[in-house]
C-alpha cells in the first residue's frame, strides 16, 4: 500500500503508485500522477495536471504544478511533466505551462534542483542538470542536457542554454549561451568552454580540442556569426568523434533568436 502520512491530504482521484511515500501535511490534487519509488516529503503541494515519473525525491515545502505566473492564464488545463530520478529540494517552485506556448512545462531525468529554484511556465529542461540554490528561470526558457547553472543565476524569458554549458555564481542571462560555453557576469559574458565538465563525462582531449576551436571561432577571431558557422562546419571530419558536437553547435546557432552572450 502507498505510505501516506495520516495528516497528508491526497485527493482520491490522484494516481499514486503503491510504492510512493507521502510525508506529513502534504497536499496532492486530483489530476496528479506519481510514479513508482517517488518520495514526497512533508508540507509539499502537488497540484494541477502534474505527472512525476519514477524515483523522484521531492523535499519539504516544494510546490509543483501551480498555475503559471502569467496574467494571460485563464485556467486552461495546462501541464507539468517531470521525468525520473530527479532530486527537488526545499522551496522549489515549478509551474504548469500556458496555451501561448506548448502548454507543458517539462523537466527531464536525473536532475539536481537545489533549494529556492523557480522554474516558470513553459520551460523545457533536459536531463542531468544541476541548478544551484536560488536559480530563477523565467517563462519559455530552454536548457539542454548537462547544463550547470551557478547559484543565483537569473535567466530571462525565451533564453536558451545549450548542452554542457555552465554559468558562474550570480550570472544574469538575457541572451543565449551556446553548447559547451561557460558564461558569467551581469550581464553575462562568455568566458571559456566547460572543459572540466566535459572531461568528467569522458570526452577525449582531441574532442575537447575541437570544441575549443569552435569557441575561438565564435568569440576570439572577430568573425561574424555566419562566417564563424562556415568555419565551424569546415572542422567536420578532423576528429570523427567530434562531428556530433559540431552538429549540436550548428543546430543551436541556426535556431538562435535572442543573440548570443558575448
Amino acid at each position: 500500500m502507498t505510505a501516506v502520512h495520516p495528516t497528508a491530504l491526497v485527493d482520491p482521484r490522484a494516481e499514486l503508485h503503491e510504492s510512493v511515500r507521502v510525508g506529513a501535511f502534504s497536499i496532492i490534487g486530483p489530476h496528479v500522477r506519481v510514479g513508482a519509488g517517488c518520495e514526497i516529503g512533508p508540507h509539499c503541494v502537488l497540484e494541477g495536471h502534474t505527472t512525476l515519473g519514477e524515483n523522484n525525491h521531492v523535499f519539504q515545502f516544494a510546490s509543483l504544478g501551480a498555475a503559471p505566473q502569467d496574467k494571460k492564464y485563464g485556467g486552461e488545463p495546462t501541464r507539468l511533466e517531470i521525468g525520473s530520478g530527479n532530486t527537488i529540494r526545499e522551496f522549489v517552485t515549478i509551474n504548469t505551462g500556458t496555451v501561448q506556448d506548448a502548454g507543458i512545462t517539462r523537466l527531464g531525468d536525473h536532475n539536481w534542483i537545489m533549494a529556492y529554484v523557480h522554474i516558470a511556465h513553459d520551460c523545457q529542461l533536459g536531463s542531468h542538470l544541476i541548478l544551484a540554490n536560488a536559480v530563477q528561470l523565467a517563462g519559455h526558457v530552454h536548457l539542454g542536457d548537462w547544463v550547470f547553472l551557478g547559484g543565483l543565476t537569473g535567466v530571462h524569458q525565451f533564453v536558451r542554454v545549450g548542452a554542457h554549458a555552465m554559468t558562474a555564481f550570480q550570472t544574469r542571462l538575457a541572451q543565449d549561451v551556446p553548447p559547451f560555453v561557460t558564461a558569467g557576469g551581469s550581464p553575462a559574458e562568455a568566458q571559456n568552454i566547460n572543459a572540466e565538465g566535459l572531461r568528467r563525462r569522458g570526452y577525449s582531449a582531441e574532442r575537447i580540442a575541437v570544441i575549443k576551436q569552435m569557441y575561438r571561432l565564435l568569440y576570439r577571431r572577430g568573425l561574424t556569426l555566419d562566417a564563424a558557422r562556415q568555419q565551424i562546419d569546415a572542422l567536420r571530419g578532423e576528429v570523427p568523434a567530434a562531428d556530433a558536437d559540431i552538429a549540436l553547435m550548428q543546430d543551436f546557432l541556426a535556431a538562435a533568436t535572442r543573440g548570443l552572450v558575448r
